[in-house]
């Protein structure tokens, strides 16, 4: 996997809007300070006036580059921002100089031309270069040296904005140091330089075009697949399409799919997901293009597995020749469980009979012989409970689901019950809380992104007032991450574009999952090792995974989500807030997962019961109403779901099979035959298709 660069720290004194509100007067002002400063003229003031808007150019680029986009759209971008500064030097110049250096002034102003018109050229060259690089098919795992694929340009030429601002620094420098010192030499030193870097610059990326450095065309690309698909023979596949949050969706497949007797493919559609899929062995191909998407049609591939519904999956639906199984990325009694979406499928796969029942109750056009129960196949890292708390705390896991699309109140139990559920708990001597959150939280109610980031600040607090003593330290977290960022990261620089990633990261070395999979397992163990007891803990990072907190804690907390039916994998006790408004008995009848559960209200007075029912499993009344659910959520234990997984890609693929040989039988039977008796009405003239018309069958 792609290692992703963080982001640069930003300022946090003042809010996002509020911080680009005052830049941007910051910035107007200093226009206007250098427009005063040329026109009277004052070289104090127009040094001062252009050093700040420089400077605030900085920040914006290092620390607000949201803002660059407002000003963008207000007709005011880097481009018209730098000319103006440019210009108020010149005029400040002139009218500093005597009326004799205007002539002296004028070649200044022609070179200064001169830059912007370099720099237009740069930036249209790069345009172009960039297009020579945009493939038609993005790859990883797979060895694309075959394509003639480079490094890429550095960043500075590819990125108008910080190039006009490093390149043009110098006529800027230059011109005010002319202000100041009087000496025009300055100027044409700085006016020179600038046109140079320029020059320099549109020179490396006119050779990016000449024919023997370019990579491979549109047409060479898409032949070099097609031989690739040829080669591999894919069998089964994952078919995702999403934006930059929902990758964990697709990512919760990765093993399983890798553990199948097969070959597997990885499909997805935006070239950026390609860096964002977990690491994995599996091939994976981005096809963003419906045309490109087509050609599947002629592939081996006989099966397509789908964690997510969007609109880009009606497109892969119109292939005859695959079949198409919804896997969902999670089960819950949430409506989105059951989506009238999920008849477009050939078969829908669910855990349990708790999911036949919720599509069966839900009527939305899936009938019941197209329901395939194959268990949680990821579910087999989850440990089986083993006892009370061995220690003096109890590890609570609250993990808040996000607040949805539909603004239910009762989605989340973050904005309505978060703190308060986290203030009882953190009120316990005795509890450690690990708290992670999801990954979507606040992205549509900023109501719940508030209550995420006060819960945090809850927590910090906690920590800071609480002791006790560590563990001794040690090395081991920081090997096993260096060791799994090595396996896992592919080397690639800063400003690599998708072409020298793909050039990068070719096959991989035989064994690397089985290697990732050992050191996860040890960093896990490590990391939690190196923590004390006591101490509470926000998880966020990939690592440790929601799997990996489920088996060191005693109890979860959560709302009704596919969290609450992966935990009973566990059989530990589990809690759900109700804030939907519902009555107790209510909520329960509603929500089937919520039947063994110990259900809070927002206010957090069951908490202090709920915790002694952990440390004393006597009390617990719900344990065998837990084991009961589980069967009914998750499916009997034998065979394994890895199994009952595998089983049903092999029945799907044979039905696949099948049907393309029913087809294929048809066509040689029927098609043909009506084709001859049309040309021979019809006369010679008409006796061929026109090459390249492409005669597939629609999906009926």
């Amino acid at each position: 996997m792609t290692a992703v660069p963080l982001p640069l720290p930003r300022p946090q004194s003042l809010p996002r809007g509020l911080t680009t509100a005052v830049l941007g007067a910051v910035l107007g002002a200093a226009f206007v300070a250098q427009a005063v400063a040329a026109l009277v003229p004052h070289v104090l003031l127009l040094l001062v006036a252009t050093t700040a808007s420089l400077a605030v150019e900085g920040v914006l680029y290092r620390w607000q580059r949201g803002a660059l986009t407002l000003f963008a759209k207000a007709h005011a971008d880097v481009a018209v921002r730098h000319v103006l500064r440019d210009l108020l030097l010149v005029v400040g110049l002139l009218r500093l100089g005597e009326q004799d250096r205007e002539t002296q002034y004028a070649p200044l102003a022609a070179g200064l031309l001169a830059f912007y018109a370099a720099h237009c050229a740069v930036q249209a060259v790069s345009v172009l270069v960039r297009r020579t690089r945009t493939l038609p098919v993005v790859t990883r795992n797979i060895d694309a040296s075959a394509l003639r694929l480079s490094p890429a340009p550095p960043v500075l030429l590819r990125r108008p904005g910080p190039r006009l601002l490093v390149f043009g620094l110098p006529a800027t420098a230059g011109l005010t140091a002319t202000a100041v010192t009087g000496d025009a030499r300055c100027a044409a030193a700085g006016v020179a330089l600038s046109l140079g870097c320029a020059l320099a610059g549109l020179a490396a990326l006119l050779l990016r075009l000449l024919p023997g450095r370019r990579p491979a065309g549109e047409q060479e690309v898409l032949d070099w697949f097609d031989a690739w698909l040829a080669e591999y023979r894919p069998t089964v596949g994952l078919y995702f399409s999403g934006g930059v949050s929902s990758a964990y969706q697709a990512g919760m497949w990765l093993e399983p799919l890798a553990a199948l007797d097969a070959r597997p493919v990885i499909i997805l559609r935006e070239r950026f997901m390609v860096a964002r899929i977990a690491t994995t062995d599996i091939p994976v191909v981005c096809l963003p293009k419906v045309s490109t998407l087509m050609r599947l049609e002629h592939s081996t591939l006989q099966v397509l597995l789908h964690p997510s519904n969007s609109g880009k999956t009606s497109q892969v639906l119109r292939i005859p020749t695959i079949k198409h199984a919804f896997v969902n990325h999670g089960e819950s009694d949430k409506l989105s469980s059951c989506n009238p979406y999920a008849k477009a499928y050939d078969q829908v796969w669910v855990a349990g009979p708790a999911a036949r029942e919720r599509y069966a109750l839900a009527e939305v056009g899936v009938e019941d012989k197209d329901v395939v129960e194959i268990g949680r196949p990821q579910l087999d890292a989850v440990r089986p409970y083993a006892g009370p708390p061995a220690g003096p705390y109890v590890t609570v896991l609250y993990a808040p689901t996000w607040e949805g699309w539909d603004g239910n109140p009762g989605n989340t139990s973050l904005i309505a019950a978060g703190e308060n559920l986290v203030r009882a708990l953190l009120a316990d001597p005795g509890v450690r809380l690990l708290y992670k959150p999801h990954p979507l939280t606040g992205s549509v109610d900023p109501r719940a992104g508030a209550a995420d980031r006060r819960i945090r600040d809850l927590i910090r607090s906690a920590d800071r007032a609480r002791s006790g003593p560590r563990p001794a330290p040690s090395a081991e977290p920081a090997r096993s991450a260096a060791e799994l960022d090595r396996l896992t990261a592919a080397e690639c620089r800063p400003g690599a574009d998708q072409a020298e990633r793909m050039l990068v990261q070719s096959a991989p070395e035989p064994g690397r999952a089985q290697a990732v999979a050992r050191l996860t397992a040890a960093w896990e163990e490590a990391y939690w090792a190196a923590l004390p007891q006591w101490e509470h803990r926000v998880v966020t990072d990939a690592r440790p995974s929601l799997y990996a907190c489920f088996n060191v804690a005693d109890l979860l907390i959560s709302d009704v989500s596919s969290v609450i039916s992966d935990f009973l994998a566990s059989g530990k006790p589990y809690a759900v807030t109700n804030t939907s408004g519902l009555p107790e008995r209510a909520f329960r009848a509603a929500f089937p997962t919520v039947a063994a559960a110990t259900v809070l209200t927002p206010d957090a007075a069951g908490v202090p019961a709920l915790l002694e029912s952990v440390r004393h499993p006597e009390k617990d009344d719900l344990s065998e109403a837990r084991a009961q659910l589980k069967l009914r959520l998750l499916g009997p234990a034998d065979p394994p779901s890895q199994e009952r997984f595998a089983a049903a890609v092999r029945a799907l693929c044979a039905a696949s099979r099948e049907h393309r040989a029913r087809m294929a039988g048809r066509h040689a039977a029927e098609v043909p035959g009506q084709r001859r008796v049309a040309a021979a009405a019809a006369g010679p003239a008409r006796s061929e298709a026109p090459r390249g018309v492409s005669h597939a069958r629609g999906r009926g």
